[in-house]
Protein backbone atom coordinates (compact mmCIF):
# COMPACT_ATOMS: atom_id res chain seq x y z
CA UNK A 1 0.00 0.00 0.00
CA UNK A 2 2.98 2.39 0.88
CA UNK A 3 4.26 2.02 -2.51
CA UNK A 4 0.75 2.69 -4.64
CA UNK A 5 -0.06 5.79 -1.94
CA UNK A 6 3.55 7.09 -3.28
CA UNK A 7 2.49 6.35 -7.14
CA UNK A 8 -0.56 8.14 -6.30
CA UNK A 9 1.10 10.94 -4.31
CA UNK A 10 3.24 11.94 -7.48
CA UNK A 11 0.27 11.68 -9.86
CA UNK A 12 -2.14 14.41 -8.04
CA UNK A 13 1.15 16.72 -7.45
CA UNK A 14 2.30 16.88 -10.90
CA UNK A 15 0.51 18.36 -14.02
CA UNK A 16 3.12 17.13 -16.64
CA UNK A 17 2.16 13.93 -18.71
CA UNK A 18 6.07 13.00 -18.96
CA UNK A 19 6.07 13.15 -15.18
CA UNK A 20 3.30 10.94 -14.79
CA UNK A 21 4.59 8.60 -17.38
CA UNK A 22 7.79 8.55 -15.53
CA UNK A 23 6.13 7.60 -12.11
CA UNK A 24 4.04 4.86 -13.65
CA UNK A 25 6.69 3.46 -15.63
CA UNK A 26 9.20 3.54 -12.08
CA UNK A 27 6.23 1.82 -10.33
CA UNK A 28 5.27 -0.92 -12.99
CA UNK A 29 8.63 -1.93 -13.20
CA UNK A 30 9.93 -2.39 -9.34
CA UNK A 31 6.75 -3.57 -7.98
CA UNK A 32 5.23 -7.20 -7.93
CA UNK A 33 3.39 -8.26 -11.51
CA UNK A 34 -0.08 -8.81 -8.65
CA UNK A 35 0.50 -5.47 -7.40
CA UNK A 36 0.85 -3.66 -10.90
CA UNK A 37 -1.80 -5.42 -12.16
CA UNK A 38 -4.51 -4.28 -9.38
CA UNK A 39 -2.68 -0.50 -9.75
CA UNK A 40 -2.98 -0.67 -13.29
CA UNK A 41 -6.65 -1.76 -12.98
CA UNK A 42 -7.56 0.84 -10.63
CA UNK A 43 -5.09 3.84 -12.70
CA UNK A 44 -7.10 2.60 -15.93
CA UNK A 45 -10.80 3.33 -14.55
CA UNK A 46 -11.45 0.38 -12.75
CA UNK A 47 -13.78 0.17 -9.39
CA UNK A 48 -14.55 -2.20 -6.83
CA UNK A 49 -17.85 -2.38 -6.16
CA UNK A 50 -18.90 -0.15 -3.09
CA UNK A 51 -17.65 -2.86 -0.12
CA UNK A 52 -18.88 -0.90 3.60
CA UNK A 53 -21.59 1.81 3.34
CA UNK A 54 -20.64 5.56 3.31
CA UNK A 55 -22.98 6.35 6.23
CA UNK A 56 -21.28 3.60 8.21
CA UNK A 57 -17.93 4.92 7.51
CA UNK A 58 -18.97 8.37 8.79
CA UNK A 59 -20.48 6.90 12.20
CA UNK A 60 -17.21 4.67 12.75
CA UNK A 61 -15.49 8.05 12.02
CA UNK A 62 -17.30 9.87 14.34
CA UNK A 63 -16.70 7.30 17.23
CA UNK A 64 -13.02 6.39 16.56
CA UNK A 65 -12.14 9.98 16.57
CA UNK A 66 -14.49 10.85 19.66
CA UNK A 67 -15.94 13.69 17.85
CA UNK A 68 -19.48 14.88 17.07
CA UNK A 69 -21.57 14.39 14.06
CA UNK A 70 -21.86 17.78 13.40
CA UNK A 71 -18.09 18.83 13.41
CA UNK A 72 -17.25 15.93 11.44
CA UNK A 73 -19.84 17.62 8.86
CA UNK A 74 -18.02 20.53 9.03
CA UNK A 75 -14.97 18.73 8.32
CA UNK A 76 -16.34 17.55 5.04
CA UNK A 77 -17.76 20.21 4.06
CA UNK A 78 -14.46 21.97 4.02
CA UNK A 79 -12.62 19.10 2.16
CA UNK A 80 -15.32 18.58 -0.12
CA UNK A 81 -14.25 14.59 -0.11
CA UNK A 82 -15.68 12.36 2.80
CA UNK A 83 -12.10 9.70 2.30
CA UNK A 84 -10.24 13.24 3.19
CA UNK A 85 -12.18 14.36 5.86
CA UNK A 86 -12.16 10.61 7.45
CA UNK A 87 -8.62 10.34 6.92
CA UNK A 88 -7.62 13.47 8.64
CA UNK A 89 -9.59 13.52 11.83
CA UNK A 90 -9.06 10.13 12.72
CA UNK A 91 -6.27 9.69 15.39
CA UNK A 92 -2.61 8.89 14.49
CA UNK A 93 -1.97 5.16 13.54
CA UNK A 94 -0.82 2.71 16.44
CA UNK A 95 0.94 0.20 14.69
CA UNK A 96 2.45 -0.02 10.91
CA UNK A 97 1.82 -3.01 8.46
CA UNK A 98 3.54 -3.62 5.36
CA UNK A 99 1.00 -5.52 3.38
CA UNK A 100 1.20 -4.91 -0.76
CA UNK A 101 -1.48 -3.66 -2.52
CA UNK A 102 -2.81 -6.65 -3.41
CA UNK A 103 -2.49 -8.05 0.05
CA UNK A 104 -4.62 -5.40 1.03
CA UNK A 105 -7.21 -5.59 -1.61
CA UNK A 106 -7.81 -9.15 -0.66
CA UNK A 107 -8.09 -9.47 3.27
CA UNK A 108 -9.16 -6.00 3.94
CA UNK A 109 -11.29 -5.08 1.18
CA UNK A 110 -13.13 -7.67 -0.87
CA UNK A 111 -13.03 -10.37 1.91
CA UNK A 112 -15.71 -7.45 3.73
CA UNK A 113 -18.09 -8.35 1.23
CA UNK A 114 -21.36 -9.72 2.94
CA UNK A 115 -20.05 -9.86 6.22
CA UNK A 116 -22.14 -9.22 9.14
CA UNK A 117 -21.44 -5.02 9.68
CA UNK A 118 -19.94 -5.85 13.10
CA UNK A 119 -17.02 -7.59 11.15
CA UNK A 120 -16.94 -5.03 8.87
CA UNK A 121 -16.40 -2.03 11.61
CA UNK A 122 -13.85 -4.51 13.34
CA UNK A 123 -11.98 -4.87 9.84
CA UNK A 124 -12.31 -1.35 8.63
CA UNK A 125 -11.17 0.03 12.13
CA UNK A 126 -8.01 -2.51 12.09
CA UNK A 127 -6.71 -1.00 8.67
CA UNK A 128 -7.47 2.59 9.61
CA UNK A 129 -5.22 1.81 12.92
CA UNK A 130 -2.41 0.45 10.42
CA UNK A 131 -2.40 3.05 8.06
CA UNK A 132 -0.91 7.00 8.14
CA UNK A 133 -3.50 9.75 6.67
CA UNK A 134 -2.60 9.14 2.86
CA UNK A 135 -3.09 5.63 3.07
CA UNK A 136 -6.08 5.68 4.81
CA UNK A 137 -7.57 8.14 2.17
CA UNK A 138 -6.59 5.63 -0.69
CA UNK A 139 -8.35 2.97 1.56
CA UNK A 140 -11.05 4.28 1.72
CA UNK A 141 -11.50 5.44 -1.59
CA UNK A 142 -10.95 1.59 -2.93
CA UNK A 143 -13.18 0.93 -0.08
CA UNK A 144 -16.19 2.60 -1.20
CA UNK A 145 -15.55 2.47 -4.99
CA UNK A 146 -14.77 6.05 -5.49
CA UNK A 147 -10.77 5.98 -6.39
CA UNK A 148 -9.96 8.98 -9.68
CA UNK A 149 -6.65 10.22 -9.89
CA UNK A 150 -5.38 12.92 -12.48
CA UNK A 151 -4.32 9.80 -15.19
CA UNK A 152 -5.53 8.77 -18.24
CA UNK A 153 -5.61 5.04 -19.54
CA UNK A 154 -4.10 6.16 -22.55
CA UNK A 155 -0.81 7.24 -19.82
CA UNK A 156 -1.42 3.69 -18.38
CA UNK A 157 -1.12 2.06 -21.55
CA UNK A 158 1.94 4.13 -23.00
CA UNK A 159 3.63 3.79 -19.24
CA UNK A 160 3.14 0.03 -19.82
CA UNK A 161 4.28 -0.30 -23.36
CA UNK A 162 7.39 1.46 -22.25
CA UNK A 163 7.60 -0.98 -19.23
CA UNK A 164 7.37 -3.89 -21.10
CA UNK A 165 8.97 -2.67 -24.35
CA UNK A 166 5.63 -3.85 -25.95
CA UNK A 167 3.63 -1.53 -28.65
CA UNK A 168 1.07 0.75 -27.61
CA UNK A 169 -1.17 -0.02 -30.01
CA UNK A 170 -1.12 -3.54 -28.82
CA UNK A 171 -1.37 -3.08 -25.25
CA UNK A 172 -4.24 -0.54 -26.21
CA UNK A 173 -6.20 -4.10 -27.47
CA UNK A 174 -5.16 -6.20 -24.84
CA UNK A 175 -6.28 -3.68 -22.35
CA UNK A 176 -10.00 -3.78 -23.33
CA UNK A 177 -12.43 -5.19 -21.50
CA UNK A 178 -9.82 -5.19 -18.75
CA UNK A 179 -11.85 -2.49 -16.34
CA UNK A 180 -15.27 -4.80 -16.59
CA UNK A 181 -16.58 -5.24 -13.31
CA UNK A 182 -18.10 -8.61 -14.27
CA UNK A 183 -14.85 -9.84 -16.00
CA UNK A 184 -12.76 -9.05 -12.06
CA UNK A 185 -9.27 -10.69 -12.70
CA UNK A 186 -6.90 -8.11 -13.04
CA UNK A 187 -3.89 -10.45 -12.17
CA UNK A 188 -4.89 -12.98 -15.19
CA UNK A 189 -5.55 -9.98 -17.51
CA UNK A 190 -2.43 -8.33 -16.81
CA UNK A 191 -0.51 -11.07 -17.59
CA UNK A 192 -2.43 -11.53 -20.76
CA UNK A 193 -1.39 -7.64 -20.93
CA UNK A 194 2.25 -7.56 -20.50
CA UNK A 195 2.95 -10.55 -22.47
CA UNK A 196 5.53 -9.89 -24.80
CA UNK A 197 4.97 -13.39 -27.25
CA UNK A 198 3.34 -12.30 -29.90
CA UNK A 199 1.42 -14.98 -30.32
CA UNK A 200 -0.71 -14.20 -27.38
CA UNK A 201 -4.41 -15.81 -27.82
CA UNK A 202 -7.10 -13.22 -27.95
CA UNK A 203 -10.08 -13.75 -26.08
CA UNK A 204 -12.82 -14.63 -28.86
CA UNK A 205 -15.15 -11.72 -26.86
CA UNK A 206 -12.54 -8.96 -26.65
CA UNK A 207 -13.47 -5.43 -28.39
CA UNK A 208 -10.99 -2.76 -29.89
CA UNK A 209 -10.34 0.49 -29.14
CA UNK A 210 -12.71 2.71 -29.91
CA UNK A 211 -11.87 5.69 -32.74
CA UNK A 212 -12.77 9.00 -31.07
CA UNK A 213 -13.90 12.15 -32.94
CA UNK A 214 -12.54 15.23 -32.84
CA UNK A 215 -14.95 18.93 -32.80
CA UNK A 216 -15.52 20.64 -36.12
CA UNK A 217 -13.56 24.05 -35.06
CA UNK A 218 -14.81 26.53 -37.49
CA UNK A 219 -16.57 26.16 -40.68
CA UNK A 220 -16.19 23.09 -43.05
CA UNK A 221 -14.49 24.66 -45.73
CA UNK A 222 -11.28 24.82 -44.46
CA UNK A 223 -11.46 21.05 -44.94
CA UNK A 224 -11.14 21.15 -48.51
CA UNK A 225 -12.70 19.07 -51.31
CA UNK A 226 -16.12 17.53 -50.25
CA UNK A 227 -15.20 14.43 -51.80
CA UNK A 228 -12.33 13.78 -49.48
CA UNK A 229 -14.90 13.39 -46.83
CA UNK A 230 -17.59 10.46 -45.90
CA UNK A 231 -20.66 12.02 -44.12
CA UNK A 232 -22.95 10.59 -42.00
CA UNK A 233 -25.40 11.52 -39.22
CA UNK A 234 -24.28 11.77 -35.53
CA UNK A 235 -26.20 9.55 -33.80
CA UNK A 236 -27.71 10.15 -29.66
CA UNK A 237 -27.05 7.02 -28.50
CA UNK A 238 -25.04 4.24 -27.08
CA UNK A 239 -21.48 3.90 -28.29
CA UNK A 240 -20.85 0.09 -28.37
CA UNK A 241 -18.93 -2.62 -30.42
CA UNK A 242 -21.15 -5.59 -31.53
CA UNK A 243 -18.88 -8.77 -32.09
CA UNK A 244 -19.74 -11.93 -33.60
CA UNK A 245 -16.65 -14.98 -33.05
CA UNK A 246 -16.93 -18.15 -32.83
CA UNK A 247 -20.30 -18.18 -33.65
CA UNK A 248 -21.08 -15.87 -30.51
CA UNK A 249 -22.23 -12.08 -30.17
CA UNK A 250 -21.08 -10.07 -27.65
CA UNK A 251 -22.01 -5.96 -27.40
CA UNK A 252 -19.34 -3.85 -25.33
CA UNK A 253 -19.77 -0.06 -24.83
CA UNK A 254 -17.39 2.62 -25.33
CA UNK A 255 -17.06 2.44 -21.55
CA UNK A 256 -15.76 -1.34 -21.71
CA UNK A 257 -18.91 -2.61 -20.25
CA UNK A 258 -20.13 -5.42 -21.71
CA UNK A 259 -23.78 -5.46 -21.71
CA UNK A 260 -24.73 -8.37 -24.03
CA UNK A 261 -27.48 -9.51 -21.97
CA UNK A 262 -29.16 -6.25 -22.06
CA UNK A 263 -29.94 -6.01 -25.61
CA UNK A 264 -31.32 -9.34 -26.56
CA UNK A 265 -33.04 -7.75 -29.92
CA UNK A 266 -29.68 -7.20 -30.92
CA UNK A 267 -28.18 -10.68 -29.89
CA UNK A 268 -30.79 -12.23 -32.00
CA UNK A 269 -30.09 -10.29 -34.85
CA UNK A 270 -26.43 -10.74 -34.85
CA UNK A 271 -26.80 -14.11 -35.59
CA UNK A 272 -27.42 -13.51 -39.17
CA UNK A 273 -24.08 -11.95 -39.22
CA UNK A 274 -20.86 -13.80 -40.92
CA UNK A 275 -18.36 -15.32 -38.18
CA UNK A 276 -15.39 -13.25 -37.49
CA UNK A 277 -17.20 -9.48 -38.01
CA UNK A 278 -16.87 -6.39 -35.37
CA UNK A 279 -18.87 -3.88 -36.05
CA UNK A 280 -18.59 -0.28 -34.51
CA UNK A 281 -21.86 1.38 -33.79
CA UNK A 282 -24.61 3.11 -32.08
CA UNK A 283 -27.38 1.76 -30.18
CA UNK A 284 -30.67 3.42 -30.07
CA UNK A 285 -34.19 3.55 -28.86
CA UNK A 286 -36.43 2.89 -32.20
CA UNK A 287 -40.36 2.48 -32.18
CA UNK A 288 -41.28 0.05 -34.96
CA UNK A 289 -42.35 1.76 -38.16
CA UNK A 290 -40.58 5.18 -36.87
CA UNK A 291 -38.30 7.05 -39.67
CA UNK A 292 -36.00 8.28 -36.84
CA UNK A 293 -34.68 7.08 -33.53
CA UNK A 294 -36.25 7.70 -30.54
CA UNK A 295 -35.28 10.27 -27.79
CA UNK A 296 -32.03 9.29 -25.61
CA UNK A 297 -34.95 9.49 -22.52
CA UNK A 298 -36.38 6.37 -23.93
CA UNK A 299 -33.20 3.97 -24.23
CA UNK A 300 -32.42 5.39 -20.37
CA UNK A 301 -35.27 3.23 -19.28
CA UNK A 302 -33.00 0.01 -20.53
CA UNK A 303 -29.78 1.26 -19.50
CA UNK A 304 -28.69 0.06 -15.65
CA UNK A 305 -31.03 -2.79 -15.99
CA UNK A 306 -30.29 -6.21 -15.44
CA UNK A 307 -33.57 -8.15 -16.15
CA UNK A 308 -35.55 -6.99 -19.29
CA UNK A 309 -39.19 -7.33 -19.07
CA UNK A 310 -41.42 -8.43 -22.11
CA UNK A 311 -43.13 -4.63 -21.08
CA UNK A 312 -39.50 -2.82 -21.20
CA UNK A 313 -38.65 -4.54 -24.77
CA UNK A 314 -42.04 -3.54 -26.00
CA UNK A 315 -41.84 0.00 -24.64
CA UNK A 316 -38.21 0.84 -25.53
CA UNK A 317 -37.29 -1.52 -28.25
CA UNK A 318 -33.44 -0.47 -29.48
CA UNK A 319 -31.87 -0.84 -32.88
CA UNK A 320 -28.00 -1.12 -33.74
CA UNK A 321 -26.85 1.31 -36.44
CA UNK A 322 -23.91 0.08 -37.42
CA UNK A 323 -20.91 2.72 -38.98
CA UNK A 324 -18.25 1.46 -39.17
CA UNK A 325 -16.25 -2.70 -40.12
CA UNK A 326 -13.27 -3.17 -37.63
CA UNK A 327 -13.22 -6.97 -38.09
CA UNK A 328 -14.27 -8.88 -42.02
CA UNK A 329 -14.16 -12.66 -41.59
CA UNK A 330 -11.86 -12.91 -38.89
CA UNK A 331 -9.49 -10.23 -40.24
CA UNK A 332 -8.59 -6.85 -38.35
CA UNK A 333 -9.36 -4.29 -41.11
CA UNK A 334 -8.81 -1.52 -39.05
CA UNK A 335 -5.75 -0.31 -41.34
CA UNK A 336 -7.35 -0.46 -44.35
CA UNK A 337 -9.06 2.96 -46.06
CA UNK A 338 -12.71 4.43 -44.40
CA UNK A 339 -14.12 4.34 -47.99
CA UNK A 340 -12.71 0.34 -48.38
CA UNK A 341 -13.98 -0.42 -44.98
CA UNK A 342 -17.10 1.50 -45.83
CA UNK A 343 -17.63 -0.95 -48.86
CA UNK A 344 -16.87 -3.60 -46.76
CA UNK A 345 -19.61 -3.14 -44.62
CA UNK A 346 -22.11 -2.18 -46.97
CA UNK A 347 -21.85 -5.33 -48.34
CA UNK A 348 -22.42 -7.44 -45.20
CA UNK A 349 -26.08 -5.00 -45.18
CA UNK A 350 -26.68 -6.82 -48.88
CA UNK A 351 -27.62 -10.40 -46.70
CA UNK A 352 -30.66 -10.29 -44.99
CA UNK A 353 -29.77 -8.88 -41.57
CA UNK A 354 -32.56 -8.33 -39.45
CA UNK A 355 -33.92 -4.62 -38.57
CA UNK A 356 -32.43 -4.38 -35.10
CA UNK A 357 -29.56 -3.97 -36.97
CA UNK A 358 -28.86 -1.97 -39.87
CA UNK A 359 -26.24 0.38 -41.80
CA UNK A 360 -25.79 3.75 -40.87
CA UNK A 361 -26.99 6.06 -44.19
CA UNK A 362 -24.45 8.16 -46.08
CA UNK A 363 -25.22 11.96 -46.08
CA UNK A 364 -24.82 13.68 -49.57
CA UNK A 365 -24.46 16.94 -51.00
CA UNK A 366 -22.76 18.60 -53.78
CA UNK A 367 -21.07 21.08 -51.39
CA UNK A 368 -20.41 22.80 -48.47
CA UNK A 369 -23.21 25.12 -48.34
CA UNK A 370 -25.49 22.29 -48.87
CA UNK A 371 -24.45 20.40 -46.66
CA UNK A 372 -24.47 23.17 -44.09
CA UNK A 373 -28.40 23.68 -44.99
CA UNK A 374 -28.91 19.45 -44.54
CA UNK A 375 -27.43 19.91 -41.17
CA UNK A 376 -29.83 21.87 -40.16
CA UNK A 377 -32.61 18.76 -40.07
CA UNK A 378 -30.77 17.45 -37.86
CA UNK A 379 -32.86 17.78 -34.20
CA UNK A 380 -35.85 16.92 -36.93
CA UNK A 381 -33.96 13.45 -37.26
CA UNK A 382 -33.63 12.90 -34.30
CA UNK A 383 -29.56 13.41 -34.18
CA UNK A 384 -27.12 15.69 -33.09
CA UNK A 385 -25.53 16.73 -36.59
CA UNK A 386 -23.24 15.20 -38.43
CA UNK A 387 -20.40 13.10 -38.88
CA UNK A 388 -17.02 14.21 -41.33
CA UNK A 389 -14.87 11.43 -41.88
CA UNK A 390 -11.93 11.17 -44.13
CA UNK A 391 -12.18 8.79 -46.77
CA UNK A 392 -8.32 7.51 -46.49
CA UNK A 393 -8.86 6.99 -42.44
CA UNK A 394 -8.09 4.32 -40.87
CA UNK A 395 -9.09 3.59 -38.01
CA UNK A 396 -7.58 4.57 -34.70
CA UNK A 397 -7.39 4.17 -31.18
CA UNK A 398 -8.37 6.70 -28.90
CA UNK A 399 -8.53 10.85 -30.15
CA UNK A 400 -5.64 10.80 -31.86
CA UNK A 401 -5.05 12.11 -35.32
CA UNK A 402 -2.07 9.95 -36.58
CA UNK A 403 -4.07 6.91 -37.96
CA UNK A 404 -7.00 10.02 -39.75
CA UNK A 405 -9.44 12.27 -38.94
CA UNK A 406 -13.25 12.14 -37.70
CA UNK A 407 -14.91 14.94 -36.84
CA UNK A 408 -18.21 15.57 -35.37
CA UNK A 409 -20.24 18.81 -36.77
CA UNK A 410 -23.33 18.68 -33.87
CA UNK A 411 -25.73 21.59 -34.43
CA UNK A 412 -25.70 24.37 -32.20
CA UNK A 413 -27.17 23.60 -28.20
CA UNK A 414 -30.68 24.41 -27.70
CA UNK A 415 -30.99 27.05 -25.13
CA UNK A 416 -33.06 28.83 -22.55
CA UNK A 417 -32.20 32.24 -19.84
CA UNK A 418 -32.97 31.41 -16.80
CA UNK A 419 -32.61 32.27 -12.98
CA UNK A 420 -29.91 31.01 -10.31
CA UNK A 421 -32.18 29.71 -7.11
CA UNK A 422 -30.35 27.09 -5.40
CA UNK A 423 -26.57 26.93 -4.80
CA UNK A 424 -24.15 23.84 -3.75
CA UNK A 425 -20.70 23.58 -2.86
CA UNK A 426 -18.42 21.74 -5.51
CA UNK A 427 -15.97 18.78 -4.50
CA UNK A 428 -12.49 18.52 -4.36
CA UNK A 429 -10.51 22.00 -5.38
CA UNK A 430 -14.05 23.68 -5.47
CA UNK A 431 -15.31 22.21 -2.19
CA UNK A 432 -15.38 26.13 -0.48
CA UNK A 433 -16.73 27.43 -3.72
CA UNK A 434 -20.09 27.39 -4.69
CA UNK A 435 -20.36 26.19 -7.98
CA UNK A 436 -23.31 23.53 -8.50
CA UNK A 437 -26.48 25.44 -9.42
CA UNK A 438 -29.89 24.74 -10.27
CA UNK A 439 -32.11 27.02 -12.43
CA UNK A 440 -35.95 28.14 -12.67
CA UNK A 441 -37.89 29.47 -15.31
CA UNK A 442 -41.01 31.50 -15.01
CA UNK A 443 -44.03 29.56 -14.69
CA UNK A 444 -45.69 31.96 -17.39
CA UNK A 445 -43.87 35.25 -18.99
CA UNK A 446 -44.22 38.19 -16.30
CA UNK A 447 -47.24 40.73 -17.06
CA UNK A 448 -44.18 43.69 -16.77
CA UNK A 449 -41.13 44.19 -14.49
CA UNK A 450 -43.20 45.20 -11.35
CA UNK A 451 -44.80 41.80 -11.23
CA UNK A 452 -41.70 39.98 -11.35
CA UNK A 453 -40.45 41.97 -8.91
CA UNK A 454 -43.29 41.07 -6.23
CA UNK A 455 -42.73 37.86 -6.63
CA UNK A 456 -39.42 37.86 -6.08
CA UNK A 457 -40.04 39.97 -3.15
CA UNK A 458 -42.04 37.52 -1.77
CA UNK A 459 -39.81 34.87 -2.34
CA UNK A 460 -37.24 36.80 -0.23
CA UNK A 461 -39.66 37.40 2.58
CA UNK A 462 -41.17 34.08 2.81
CA UNK A 463 -44.44 35.33 1.60
CA UNK A 464 -47.26 33.63 -0.01
CA UNK A 465 -46.57 34.41 -3.57
CA UNK A 466 -48.90 37.63 -4.88
CA UNK A 467 -50.06 36.06 -7.86
CA UNK A 468 -49.96 32.93 -9.76
CA UNK A 469 -46.82 33.68 -11.33
CA UNK A 470 -44.04 31.57 -10.04
CA UNK A 471 -40.64 30.48 -10.07
CA UNK A 472 -40.41 26.64 -11.31
CA UNK A 473 -37.10 24.58 -11.01
CA UNK A 474 -36.05 22.87 -13.95
CA UNK A 475 -32.26 22.24 -14.07
CA UNK A 476 -28.68 21.55 -12.33
CA UNK A 477 -25.41 22.65 -14.20
CA UNK A 478 -22.12 22.77 -12.58
CA UNK A 479 -20.13 23.12 -15.72
CA UNK A 480 -19.37 25.89 -18.25
CA UNK A 481 -17.72 29.25 -16.48
CA UNK A 482 -14.11 30.14 -15.67
CA UNK A 483 -12.54 29.96 -12.27
CA UNK A 484 -13.01 33.36 -11.43
CA UNK A 485 -16.52 33.77 -12.79
CA UNK A 486 -17.32 30.72 -10.25
CA UNK A 487 -15.39 32.99 -7.54
CA UNK A 488 -17.74 35.86 -8.48
CA UNK A 489 -20.99 33.87 -8.42
CA UNK A 490 -19.97 32.19 -5.15
CA UNK A 491 -19.80 35.94 -3.45
CA UNK A 492 -23.15 36.67 -4.47
CA UNK A 493 -24.31 33.15 -2.74
CA UNK A 494 -23.21 34.09 0.46
CA UNK A 495 -24.38 37.35 0.36
CA UNK A 496 -28.00 36.38 -0.79
CA UNK A 497 -28.78 33.18 0.82
CA UNK A 498 -32.33 33.21 2.28
CA UNK A 499 -32.23 29.59 3.52
CA UNK A 500 -29.98 26.75 4.10
CA UNK A 501 -30.88 23.08 3.41
CA UNK A 502 -27.95 20.70 4.50
CA UNK A 503 -25.42 21.71 1.87
CA UNK A 504 -28.02 23.47 -0.33
CA UNK A 505 -28.40 27.36 -0.06
CA UNK A 506 -31.56 28.86 -1.33
CA UNK A 507 -30.91 32.21 -2.70
CA UNK A 508 -32.36 35.65 -3.29
CA UNK A 509 -32.76 35.69 -7.62
CA UNK A 510 -30.86 37.69 -8.81
CA UNK A 511 -28.95 36.52 -11.73
CA UNK A 512 -29.77 35.29 -14.77
CA UNK A 513 -27.62 32.83 -16.88
CA UNK A 514 -27.80 31.39 -20.61
CA UNK A 515 -28.20 27.66 -19.75
CA UNK A 516 -27.34 25.29 -23.00
CA UNK A 517 -28.31 21.95 -23.45
CA UNK A 518 -27.99 18.65 -25.98
CA UNK A 519 -31.94 17.75 -26.21
CA UNK A 520 -35.19 18.17 -24.29
CA UNK A 521 -37.78 15.93 -23.67
CA UNK A 522 -41.08 15.89 -21.49
CA UNK A 523 -40.71 13.76 -17.82
CA UNK A 524 -43.39 13.93 -15.76
CA UNK A 525 -40.62 13.08 -12.50
CA UNK A 526 -39.40 16.96 -12.98
CA UNK A 527 -41.32 19.80 -11.46
CA UNK A 528 -41.30 21.93 -14.60
CA UNK A 529 -42.31 18.77 -16.73
CA UNK A 530 -39.24 18.75 -18.73
CA UNK A 531 -35.81 16.74 -18.65
CA UNK A 532 -32.88 18.22 -20.24
CA UNK A 533 -29.44 15.81 -21.68
CA UNK A 534 -26.07 17.81 -20.40
CA UNK A 535 -27.03 20.88 -19.26
CA UNK A 536 -24.34 23.18 -19.06
CA UNK A 537 -23.92 27.29 -18.70
CA UNK A 538 -23.05 29.17 -21.45
CA UNK A 539 -22.85 33.17 -20.23
CA UNK A 540 -24.34 35.04 -16.91
CA UNK A 541 -26.71 37.16 -19.03
CA UNK A 542 -25.98 40.21 -16.95
CA UNK A 543 -27.56 42.52 -19.43
CA UNK A 544 -30.75 40.42 -18.93
CA UNK A 545 -33.39 41.80 -16.42
CA UNK A 546 -34.65 39.00 -14.14
CA UNK A 547 -38.34 39.83 -15.55
CA UNK A 548 -36.73 38.85 -19.18
CA UNK A 549 -36.20 35.44 -18.39
CA UNK A 550 -37.77 32.57 -20.09
CA UNK A 551 -40.74 30.84 -19.15
CA UNK A 552 -41.81 27.27 -19.16
CA UNK A 553 -43.35 27.89 -22.37
CA UNK A 554 -40.27 28.41 -23.72
CA UNK A 555 -39.11 25.04 -23.03
CA UNK A 556 -42.54 23.72 -24.86
CA UNK A 557 -42.03 25.65 -27.69
CA UNK A 558 -37.85 24.22 -27.88
CA UNK A 559 -39.89 20.33 -27.29
CA UNK A 560 -41.90 20.81 -29.98
CA UNK A 561 -39.12 22.31 -32.66
CA UNK A 562 -37.18 19.46 -32.30
CA UNK A 563 -39.56 17.04 -32.11
CA UNK A 564 -38.72 14.44 -34.86
CA UNK A 565 -41.63 14.80 -37.24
Amino acid sequence: MKRFTELYRQLDASTSTEHKVQALTQYFGTVPAHDAAWAAYFLAGGKLAQVVPTSLLRTMACRQAKIPEWLFEECYANTGDLAEAISYVLPPATREADLGLTEWISSQILSLRGRETSEQQQAVQSGWDQLDAEQRFIYIKLIGGGFRVGVSKLLVQRALALTFGIDAKVVAQRMMGFTDRKQLAPVAQFVSIIDTAVTTKQNPGQPYPFFLAHALEGGPEVLGSLEEWLVEWKYDGIRAQLIRRDNQTWIWTRGEELVSDRYPEILSAAQMLPDGTVLDGEILAWLPGAAQPAPFALLQRRIGRLTMSKKILAEAPVRFIAYDLLEHTGADCRGQAQHERRRALEQIFTLKVPPAISCSPLVTATSWPQLTQTRQESRSRGVEGLMLKSVQARYGSGRTRSDGVWLKWKVDPLSVDCILIYAQAGHGRRANVFTDYTFALWSRAPVDEAEANACIEAIANRLPAPSDLQLVSFAKAYSGLTDLEFRRIDQIVRKTTLEKFGPVRTVKPSLVFELGFEGISASARHKSGFATRFPRMLRIRDDKPLWQADSIATLTALLRSSAPE
